[in-house]
């Protein structure tokens, strides 16, 4: 970090009350392998996000930031940031405590330091070795992607296998947890577990003294965030079951005149949640475009345009030739297709069926999609 920069957050510091400064401030310093001359440091203030400029020399660094809770702090090189490279660490930052970090960004890197971050570097060294099977797993997956293997092959294949390893990763990193009920640094990890059930069942390992802690609110708005999705999901799970009767709406089309979804009824239809930002509904349109032609006058394509203006929505019709029916979804409006079909992710692709009821509903590009086209259609 430049003097300048430290001279300004002393500065900064300085009209706080020197306790509450104290405690709120937390120092990284170390020296990463691979770092380039700058770091551009988020760390969270108030409402909002605060940004700092950080140069590094052959990989070191020293900066700090204030905060006054445990929370998640994001440090990347400009190229990062415009989207040129991948380079940089998150870390948490916990108030009044030291963080040293040392190692290989392309590698591993370690943690020492304050009590805290010796502790938090055993849970990630135990973390490393439990997800090391899906990792590896996964870094081969890649590997024969990337010599051309097909798509559809790797995913069916991930799809076979990584559950039963993710499975027994999450259970391996429970055990650690409940190994260390005292560990402030293996609570921070119950966020990593991302399941809502791993996550309660670690949290509940934890001794008293760390559940009334200062890592408690850390870890229990993970476990209250995946609790709000998973009553999100289903909710959708319902909305979208096989057999229930897809709602009616009308939204304009690109030519500015309703369309009714029951206009299409005695149809098979496939109502396509997408946008022009959507990066995986973009790089799905190919297929999709394969598959209109594959089966054309089998079924219909009804595509939903959300979070777009109508000028990028009608350009990205035009840029990807979409030759099927599309509408367009206002961010304001009486008409919320979204909360109707209580969509969660984009791409979202619904096959209603001529009878007007939903058959079966796909989130993500999803290679399984055209599997079940084929069987409903190749006959």
């Amino acid at each position: 970090m430049k003097k300048t920069l430290f001279t300004l957050v002393a500065a900064a510091m300085a009209v706080l009350s020197s306790s509450a400064a104290n405690d709120g401030n937390v120092t990284f310093s170390g020296q990463l392998k691979g770092l380039k001359d700058t770091l551009i440091v988020f760390s969270p203030a108030g409402q909002g996000v605060h940004r700092d400029t950080v140069l590094t020399k052959d990989g070191k660094f020293n900066f700090t930031v204030n905060v006054s809770k445990p929370v998640n702090i994001y440090a990347y090189t400009p190229g990062t940031i415009r989207h040129e490279e991948q380079i940089g660490f998150k870390a948490i930052a916990v108030p009044g405590e030291k963080a040293e970090i040392n190692g290989d960004l392309a590698a591993a890197f370690y943690y020492s330091g304050s009590k805290f971050y010796q502790e938090y570097n055993d849970a990630d060294r135990a973390n490393e070795a439990a997800n090391k099977a899906l990792t590896d797993f996964s870094n081969s997956l890649e590997a024969r992607l990337t010599k051309g293997e097909s798509r559809e092959t790797i995913m069916k294949e991930y799809n076979e296998k990584a559950p039963a390893l993710q499975e027994q990763a999450t259970k391996d990193m429970i055990d650690f947890i409940a190994k260390h009920p005292d560990s402030e640094g293996a609570a921070a990890f119950i966020p990593e577990l991302g399941d809502l059930d791993a996550m309660k069942k670690a949290a509940a390992a934890l001794s008293d003294n760390i559940k009334n802690g200062r890592m408690h609110d850390y870890y229990q708005n993970a476990i209250d965030e995946a609790q709000q999705q998973a009553d999100a999901d289903a909710a959708a799970a319902k909305k979208q079951a096989a057999g229930v009767v897809a709602p009616d709406f009308t939204l304009n089309d690109l030519n500015g005149k309703p369309l009714a979804l029951s206009s299409l009824k005695g149809k098979y239809v496939v109502l396509d949640f997408w946008g022009t930002w959507c990066v995986w509904c973009v790089r799905g349109i190919p297929k999709m475009k394969e598959y209109y032609n594959k089966y054309k006058g089998k079924f219909e394509i009804l595509s939903i345009d959300c979070n777009d203006s109508q000028e990028k929505w009608k350009a990205g019709v035009k840029k990807y030739e979409l030759p099927w029916l599309h509408v367009y979804q206002p961010a304001k409006g009486d008409v919320q297709t979204t909360d109707l079909y209580a969509i969660q992710g984009f791409p979202t692709k619904i096959l209603i069926g001529p009878d007007g009821k939903i058959i079966k509903t796909y989130v993500g590009e999803d290679p399984s999609f055209y599997t079940f086209l084929d069987k409903t259609f190749g006959k």
